[in-house]
C-alpha cells in the first residue's frame, strides 16, 4: 500500500519510524531485532536510510596515493525486502543522487518494482568525495527533483533507454523538507519553493528534518501551504539520549536545539539524559497531532527501546 493511502485510511495518529542498515560485514540480526520491537507500535511503514559510496585514499610505495570508493553500509534494499517480507511492514527504501549513476538507480527502482515495493524516498545524499565518472553515458541525477523526475519518467512508462512495451511503474515518492531550511539554501523562502518544485515535479508527501522546535515545524507547514503546496508534511522527531548529541546533530544535521532543552540536557546526569529526551519528543508529539498532524516520524539508531516510552504511552490515550 501507498504511503499517501496509508495516511489517508489512518484513524488514529501513526508513528513512522525510521532505521539504518547494518555497517560492511554487519549482522542483519541487529537490525531485526529493531523492527521486533517496533511490531506492537504499529508502525505503518519503516524506512530503512541509503548511504552514498565514500572516497578514501591509501599511500602506496613511492610516494603515490591509491583512490577507494566504497559503501559504508550497503543493503537498503535487502533489509526492505526482508522487513516486508517478514513482518507485513510497508517500507521506504531510499534512494539517493550522490554515489549512484541514473542508471544504477533505475535497475534499484526495477528490482524495487519487481519486489513489490511502492513507496521510495528520493534524497540527493551527501557528496562524500565521490564523483561518478561520466562513462558510455552513464550520468547522475544532481538534484533530488532531477531523481523525482526520474521516477515519475518511469511512473510512465519511459525509462532511460527507449524500451519497446516497457510496463510503466507505479511509485509513491517522498522527499525531504526542511523547517529551518537547508543549510544550503539562502533562505527558508527559497527552499519552500525548491521544494514546490519537487512536488510539482511528482513527489507525493513530505516528511521533514528531524525538528526540535514544534513552531518551527508549524510555521513551516504554513508557508508550504501559502506557495499551494497541498501534499501530506510529516514532522520528522529526533530523541536525544547523550550529552554530545548537543553537539553533533546541529553540525551533522545542521540543526538547532532549542535553549530550553539544551540546558534540560546539560543538567541531566550521566546516564539520564535519555530521559529528557524522551519527555521532550512526547511533549512535542501531543503538541504536533492537537496541531492537526497525524503522523509523526521519528528518526531512531540502532534500538527502539528510547521511542517505545514515547509512542507506547500516546498510543493508549488516542
Amino acid at each position: 500500500m501507498k504511503i499517501t493511502e496509508l495516511l489517508h485510511n489512518a484513524t488514529d495518529p501513526q508513528y513512522s519510524y525510521e532505521i539504518i542498515p547494518p555497517k560492511r560485514g554487519g549482522s542483519a540480526n541487529d537490525l531485526i531485532e529493531v523492527v521486533n520491537g517496533l511490531i506492537d507500535l504499529e508502525p505503518p511503514y519503516i524506512d530503512v536510510t541509503s548511504h552514498s559510496a565514500q572516497v578514501y585514499y591509501e599511500e602506496q610505495a613511492g610516494g603515490t596515493w591509491k583512490r577507494h570508493v566504497k559503501r559504508k553500509r550497503p543493503g537498503t534494499l535487502g533489509m526492505c525486502a526482508a522487513i516486508r517480507g517478514r513482518f507485513g511492514i510497508e517500507t521506504v527504501p531510499h534512494l539517493l543522487c550522490y554515489g549512484f549513476s541514473r542508471e544504477e538507480s533505475e535497475d534499484a527502482l526495477i528490482e524495487l518494482n519487481y519486489l513489490g515495493i511502492q513507496n521510495v524516498m528520493a534524497l540527493r545524499g551527501d557528496d562524500n568525495g565521490y564523483k561518478k565518472p561520466l562513462i558510455n553515458d552513464r550520468t547522475r541525477n544532481e538534484f533530488a527533483s532531477d531523481l523525482v523526475k526520474q521516477i515519475s519518467d518511469m511512473n510512465q512508462g519511459r525509462y532511460l533507454e527507449n524500451l519497446i512495451d516497457s510496463s510503466p511503474s507505479d511509485f509513491c515518492v517522498g522527499v525531504a523538507g526542511y523547517p529551518e531550511k537547508h543549510f544550503e539554501a539562502p533562505n527558508l523562502t527559497w527552499d519552500i519553493l525548491n521544494l514546490k518544485r519537487k512536488v510539482e515535479t511528482g513527489a507525493a508527501y513530505i516528511t521533514t528534518q528531524m525538528c526540535f522546535d514544534n513552531q518551527q515545524i508549524i510555521e513551516f507547514e504554513k508557508k508550504c501551504r501559502e506557495v499551494g503546496i497541498t501534499v501530506p508534511i510529516i514532522p520528522g522527531l529526533k530523541i536525544l539520549t547523550s550529552k554530545k548529541q548537543l553537539m553533533s546533530l546541529p553540525k551533522n544535521f545542521a540543526v538547532q536545539i532549542p535553549e530550553a532543552l539544551a540546558a534540560e540536557v546539560e543538567s541531566a546526569k550521566e546516564g539520564h539524559v535519555h530521559e529528557v529526551g524522551i519527555e521532550w519528543a512526547k511533549k512535542q508529539s501531543e503538541e504536533l497531532i492537537e496541531a492537526g498532524f497525524q503522523n509523526i516520524h521519528f528518526y531512531l539508531l540502532m534500538t527502539s527501546k528510547h521511542v517505545r516510552k514515547v509512542v507506547g504511552p500516546l498510543r493508549k490515550m488516542a
